[in-house]
């Protein structure tokens, strides 16, 4: 990040031209002339400054060279090195005592105040003497200089540097300054710069605190400001002269307030209309945002989107006379795989198993059926029993007819022991398949997980214990067995079809995580648009080849409307009339749904796209320039810093400077939206599986697939050897 502030005082006469030249904070050690200030620290007492120094301070050129004038004058350590920084920890008490008493002894000289705020700024970048610093009360001393025309900038610079680099308590400082920086915003709406500083600074204070899980942090966080907060931001992105960076931080600080001020946010109809014409951004990372921020406006008030199939509802609309209009759509797909089709004859199929079970007490053979119906639909097994009227009570009585068993639930334990005794590789895939279903009918979700894991480990090849992980709380976890398991030869159409309902959930969750990461870089930024590419193909071939009826139909089709807009971004006409298709779709599933006895639910997918439809026409006629425009400004530079022809001669500049070591510097965090392809996702993806991660492990022969684990390379082997340099 860089900024030019000495330009600001360029009017002012130069006191040595060749103070120009040398690197801020860089002693020059005999290596060119420079001048020396007429005294020395070693001449007068530490907490004095000569008047012939302060007058050539007060005519320096620019911002910079007044650090570097100080940090000779004070005999500072190089600070744009970690040596140097160390050798402050050393000298701690007595640097800062120096640079605090020139501080309050300079008072009539705004040039030296603002000189010694960037020194204090640049020692912030390292954590323990940015925590001295705030102890010392480093905020509130600097603050002041806001109001001074000259030091405003300055200031402003130094504090989005040292919240870039802030830890929490030290955050924690400055956000209790915010209502300050809004209200210097709003004083000075006509000043890019300070308005862009003032952004940065609050987006890297208040918004990183925002999204804090930790709500003790927002409660520092007063509604009225967040109110005034959002105003302000949004006034500043649309002024004409508003940068990219500008938009960059400002679209963090909007997203950020999603988080834990929804209603805040759903009352400032501005804000939503530029969230949602950011959807139509050339680069994909700010559609991304925007879409994770929308998404967020609505988890407060959504509802989970669970039910359990009832199998009485279920049997009571198979009978039903279905309407004209459902009943053509189900036609169309075929009624025979239709879901409520598929579990009416699984009910069906179970139950016989179970009488004929009873007849021969042949538990292998209930075991057999009941592992090949699991793989065919949800409602697999019944937790039915068997029950007679007592003819002395009235009552019905449950029987267990000679079994070891009374709930038809219960069944499964035996079975698969029995189906384990026979031991053949198929035996064990049923034995299996059964006891897992058993866990989960349990709602035993760990240990079912537990039992996948060895399975796998016996049957790489078995697709359901890979759908068992998927259902597991574990994000990266599901989303590999998902899409490992989509690999699996021989998969039913149920099985292929749930895969895929947790691989997209999966990855669309992962994905609008990474890109709501303000930690992320480039690499994770990249990961979480191959995520959002993995949930957007699944959910395709999902919608696809799974029939209306679906219980994961709607949840698939509003993931693809979200995916759509994220993905496609400005392909996508203004009426969005590519996506009538889909929409109808979801009308159509939400009355089969409502026909069955489950009405949807108001889950976050449904109320965002909601959302998003009924704004989007007006927000793309009201954002279009601006959207534009900043596509444009980002697009000339990865990161465009503020005049950034002159950044070399900014403080800005060494403020973010920082070589870690011989020839190393220190990147700084990126805060921006980096411009990335969807093509260059390929990087992020499992040449075999295709699932999204940053942790693939390139083949050892050629370096260009890449693997999640040794099992997909071996997979993937027979494909790739053809083209592999290296033997596998």
């Amino acid at each position: 990040m860089a900024f030019d502030l000495g330009s600001y005082t360029t009017a002012l006469p130069i006191a040595n031209s060749q103070l120009h030249e040398i690197m801020p904070g860089t002693r020059a050690r005999g290596k060119t002339s420079k001048a020396k200030p007429a005294s020395s620290p070693q001449s007068m007492p530490q907490w004095s400054v000569s008047d012939t120094f302060a007058s050539d301070v007060e005519n320096s050129e620019n911002w910079k060279v007044v650090v570097n004038m100080l940090c000779d004058y004070f005999d500072l350590p190089d600070l744009t090195t970690r040596n140097g920084l160390k050798k402050v920890h050393s000298r701690f008490d007595e640097i800062y005592s120096r640079l605090d008493k020139a501080y309050i002894t300079s008072k009539d000289n705004p040039k030296m105040m603002g000189g010694i705020v960037g020194i204090w700024a640049k020692l912030s970048v390292d954590a323990i003497l940015r925590d001295k610093l705030f102890r010392k009360g480093f905020i509130q001393k600097i603050m002041p200089l806001l109001d001074i025309l000259l030091t405003r900038q300055v200031t402003l610079q130094a504090l989005s540097t040292i919240t870039h680099h802030s830890g929490v308590e030290a955050r924690g400082e400055i956000v209790r300054e915010a209502p300050r920086l809004i209200h210097l915003m709003e004083e000075c709406r006509e000043d890019t710069k300070v308005t862009e500083l003032c952004i940065v600074a609050l987006m890297h204070s208040v918004g990183i605190q925002m999204r804090n899980s930790d709500k003790a942090y927002v409660k520092m966080i007063r509604g009225s400001d967040v109110r005034s907060l959002l105003k302000v931001t949004v006034d500043a992105l649309r002024m004409p002269t508003a940068s990219a960076y500008m938009a960059d931080h400002g679209l963090g600080l909007l997203a950020s307030a999603t988080m834990h001020f929804p209603k805040e946010c759903k009352a400032s109809p501005l804000m939503l209309s530029y969230l949602v014409a950011c959807l139509r951004s050339t680069n994909i990372c700010v559609r991304c945002e925007a879409l994770g921020a929308l998404l967020s406006l609505n988890a407060a008030d959504c509802e989970e989107d669970k039910h359990q199939h009832d199998p009485h509802k279920i049997i009571v609309a198979a009978r039903a006379t279905w309407p004209a209009h459902l009943n053509t759509a189900l036609r169309g797909y075929g009624f025979e795989s239709c879901d409520i089709t598929k579990t009416v004859q699984n009910m069906h199929a179970f139950q016989k198993a179970m009488v004929r079970c009873v007849q021969d007490h042949d538990l292998y053979a209930l075991g057999k059926t009941a592992s090949s119906l699991i793989l065919n639909a949800e409602l697999s097994v019944m937790d039915g029993a068997f029950e007679f009227k007592d003819e002395k009570t009235g009552q019905f009585k449950r029987e267990n007819m000679g079994l070891p068993f009374i709930m038809w639930s219960d069944s499964l334990p035996h079975c698969a022991r029995v189906l384990r005794a026979k031991g053949t590789p198929a035996d064990l895939d049923a034995a299996d398949i059964i006891e897992l279903k058993y866990l989960i009918m349990k709602e035993r979700h760990s240990d079912a997980v537990t039992l996948a894991e060895k399975v796998i480990e016996r049957n790489p090849t078995l697709a359901y214990p890979y759908y068992i992980i998927g259902l597991g709380f574990s994000r990266e976890e599901g989303l590999r067995a998902a899409k490992k398991g989509l690999k699996c030869k021989g998969l039913t159409p149920f099985m292929r079809n749930y895969l895929q309902w947790r691989a997209v959930d999966h990855a669309g969750d992962l994905g609008v995580s990474n890109l709501q990461d303000t930690r992320a870089g480039h690499k994770e930024y990249a990961e979480g648009v191959a995520f959002l590419m993995s949930a957007y193909e699944d959910a395709k071939g999902f919608i696809g080849s799974a029939p209306l009826d679906s219980r994961n139909m709607s949840m698939m089709l509003n993931w693809l409307v979200i995916l759509t807009l994220a993905i496609r971004g400005p392909e996508l006409v203004p009426d969005l009339r590519e996506l009538k298709p889909i929409l109808d779709k979801i009308d159509l599933a939400d009355q089969i749904m409502t026909f069955i006895g489950h009405p949807p639910k108001r889950t976050q997918l449904r109320l965002t796209r909601e959302l998003i439809l009924r704004i989007y026409p007006s927000a793309t006629r009201e954002w279009a320039e601006t959207i534009g425009r900043f596509d444009v400004l980002s697009s000339a530079a990865d990161d465009p810093p503020i005049d950034a022809s002159q950044a070399e001669d900014s403080l800005a500049a060494w403020l973010e400077k920082l070589h870690v070591g011989e020839g190393e510097e220190q990147v700084p965090e990126r805060c921006t939206h980096p411009r990335i392809s969807t093509n260059s996702v390929e990087l992020y993806r499992c040449s075999w599986c295709r699932n999204p991660s940053a942790m693939l492990r390139k083949c050892g022969g050629c370096g260009k697939t890449r693997y999640c684990d040794s099992a997909c390379q071996k997979s993937h082997w027979r494909d790739h050897k053809a083209t592999c340099a290296g033997p596998m």
